[in-house]
């Protein structure tokens, strides 16, 4: 699902390895250089229950369904941030406005899965709050606690949301942390740091071993993992460039059906099956 969509400075998604944040954030860029990229979220039925994988923005991003800036710095809680990250969400493009038209309520997500708690993967949080079970890595919500990251992330996204932390018990992805949801291989959160500590991808693999590989922010489009070119923001450039190369070998496999990373502007809404 696309919910909505992002205007930010081309040097965020696509900065590469000598670009710094203030680059990135497009703060003192100019406008007419902006992008403007979707967010994704992603909805996984599965034989053992019904999966979410990141929120996008909720509706008080843009109430009217319209480009705000004030509701919009508002709902980000800051406006360095919505300097930075410049969202709206059209009418029924949110999460649940979505899931409705599909006969789904959040109270019928066993789970939801943050793959990190940056605002267009979080903000969207309190609109699934009544989801079963809603999980996200110790790793990242220990970095989204760190002083210096005060400015990136805000706590009110998911105060009052039953989060439950879990560590890594597999040893699968670039760095060898992985979780395996079902433990039967099938839905397997892999921990692909460097843009932050705690973001994880999805891997879903059927029954044939074909695989779905859902990369969240470890590279912003297709064009990242085939040129390398890393993102902006990162919290470790050298862990963003190893994480980039697992996303590229992976999405190369024969076995691999999709690999899809939540911004790439090429990539539109549809169904794939294992």
């Amino acid at each position: 699902m696309h919910t909505g969509k992002v205007c930010v400075s081309p040097y965020l998604p696509f900065g590469g390895e000598d670009c710094n944040m203030i680059k990135a954030s497009g703060v003192f860029g100019k406008k007419s250089d902006r992008l403007w990229i979707p967010v994704s979220a992603y909805l996984i039925e599965h034989p053992k229950g019904l999966i979410l994988v990141d929120t996008g923005w909720s509706r008080d991003m843009s109430p009217d369904g319209e480009f705000d800036k004030r509701v919009r710095i508002r709902s980000l809680g800051s406006a360095l941030l919505h300097m930075v990250n410049q969202g709206v969400v059209g009418k029924g493009e949110t999460v649940p406005e979505q899931m409705e038209k599909m006969g789904i309520k959040p109270s019928d997500l066993d789970y939801v899965l943050l793959t990190h708690l940056d605002c267009d993967h979080a903000n969207g949080l309190k609109g699934v709050s009544e989801a079963k079970r809603i999980l996200v890595s110790k790793d990242e919500v220990k970095f989204a606690n760190k002083m210096s990251n005060r400015i990136r992330y805000d706590k009110k996204w998911w105060e009052g949301v039953p989060l439950e932390e879990f560590d890594w018990t597999g040893k699968e992805g670039p760095f060898g942390k992985s979780y395996d949801l079902f433990s039967d291989g099938s839905v397997i959160p892999i921990n692909i740091p460097g843009h932050s500590d705690g973001l994880f991808a999805v891997k879903v693999t059927g029954s044939d071993g074909k695989f779905a590989l859902l990369f969240s922010d470890g590279g912003y489009a297709t064009k990242s993992w085939k040129e390398m070119i890393t993102s902006g923001i990162a919290a470790d450039k050298k862990a963003q460039k190893k994480t980039l190369a697992r996303i590229r070998e992976q999405s190369m496999d024969p076995l691999c059906v999709e690999s899809l990373p939540n911004h790439d502007p090429d990539v539109v809404p549809h169904v794939i099956e294992l």
